[in-house]
């Protein structure tokens, strides 16, 4: 499952800078293999935030909320990705990418959940809780060590 295809990074590019970012042959074409590798790339550092508290890929079917969230961040990151092929960067795709990362990281650590009309299923990697088990302590350490 993808959170975006390559028709949404030239929507967001416009036709000229699409060509311009991944035509290294000099064909007038766009090279859908660097753009797909873009994509590939972003969408894995944002299943890499993602993955420590949602199962990934994270469904998107029905969750508009969620689908427009993720696909601007990816967009961003790809959007940033194709463009450091051909540095320098501009300073707003940094920046976005920076507020990606930081929105991906508050994400990842539980600062923030994903926007969703339903349950986002939660990662298997996260684990359950520990809890304790057995008989209570019997004896403390203060009356242990006056014995």
């Amino acid at each position: 499952m993808s959170y975006v295809s390559t028709d949404d990074v030239q929507e967001r590019l416009g036709d000229q800078l699409y060509v311009e970012l991944t035509d290294d042959e000099g064909s007038g074409s766009a090279d859908l293999d660097k753009v797909n590798e873009a994509i590939d790339g972003a969408e894995g550092e944002v299943n890499s935030y993602l993955g420590r508290r949602y199962a990934v890929p994270v469904g998107l079917s029905g969750q508009s909320m969620i689908e427009e969230v993720l696909k601007s961040f990816v967009l961003d990151l790809v959007e940033h990705r194709l463009h450091s092929r051909r540095p320098p960067v501009p300073e707003d795709l940094r920046r976005k990418r920076s507020q990606a990362l930081t929105w991906l990281q508050r994400v990842a650590d539980g600062e923030i959940v994903l926007p969703t009309a339903t349950t986002v299923p939660g990662s298997a990697g996260v684990g359950l809780p520990g809890q304790a088990t057995g008989a209570p302590r019997e004896l403390t350490r203060d009356e242990l060590s006056s014995l």
